[in-house]
This record gives structure tokens, sequence and C-alpha cells, in this order.
């Protein structure tokens, strides 16, 4: 367990979870629901609302991953914290896509916050959200 998480669940930024084993199926459901509204979002050229959506899709499938480990995160960052001590550093979910994840919440950030975004961010986003809940539900023996 990294320096990183063990300070998070001191600092109470991730919690101890029980009952989000109950949740993983909404979260994988959210997730999905998520992905195809990027999907259509990005169909129609709004990227902003695509890369923003496709990074919450992200989102949702990594919180069905750390509701699975029993565990709840604080804040956007600690939910990465989470993803690389209980599943990236067991070697179970690919470093690549940990970085993936770190990228999609850039570039939601600056979508959501700067106004800054651009169709490749989006499809990049969407790419990202679509290998992500793959893995995701391979992981969790949903697929």
């Amino acid at each position: 367990m990294n320096r990183e998480f063990k300070i998070a669940l001191e600092k109470k930024r991730i919690v101890p979870f029980p009952a989000g084993k109950n949740l993983v199926d909404r979260e994988l459901e959210a997730s999905q629901q998520d992905l195809v509204e990027a999907k259509d979002r990005q169909s129609n050229g709004r990227f902003k609302y695509a890369t923003i959506t496709a990074y919450y899709a992200m989102f949702h499938a990594a919180r069905a991953l750390l509701y699975h480990a029993g565990y709840r995160e604080k804040s956007h960052h600690f939910l990465s914290v989470a993803l690389e001590a209980l599943y990236v550093e067991k070697g179970e979910l690919p470093h690549k896509m940990a970085r993936a994840f770190k990228n999609a919440m850039i570039l939601r950030e600056e979508a959501d916050y700067h106004g800054d975004f651009s169709e490749e961010g989006a499809k990049i986003a969407m790419e990202s959200a679509e290998d992500f809940l793959n893995i995701v539900k391979t992981l969790l023996g949903k697929k």
C-alpha cells in the first residue's frame, strides 16, 4: 500500500465503506449510461460535454472498483490515489488505464472550468472511457 493512500486513510480522504459492495452494479450502470450519452454528444459536435461526460463514465467505473474494495473517496483526486494503491500496484489494472483516468480528469476540468476543449480531447476521453469501462467490467466479472 503506497504512502499517499495511507495518508488519505489517516486523513479520512478515503474511508472504509462496506455498503459499497451493494452499489457496484449501480455505478457500472451509471458509467454505461454516461458513455452512451458522451457518444451522442460527440456525434452531435458537442465536444465540451462529450469530454465531461466521458470522464464521468470513467469516474463511475473507477468508483465501482473502489466500492468493490470496500472504500469510498472524498474527492476525484483521491479516487485516483485509491485506484493506484488498490488495483495498479497489485497488477490488476494496467498503469496506462490509471494514467488515462488522470488525463480524462484534466480534460474534464479544463472543459468544465476553463472552456478549453476540442474534438481531439473529446475523442481521447471517449476512447479512454470505453477501454476503462471494459477493463473494469472484466476485473469485476461483469463482462
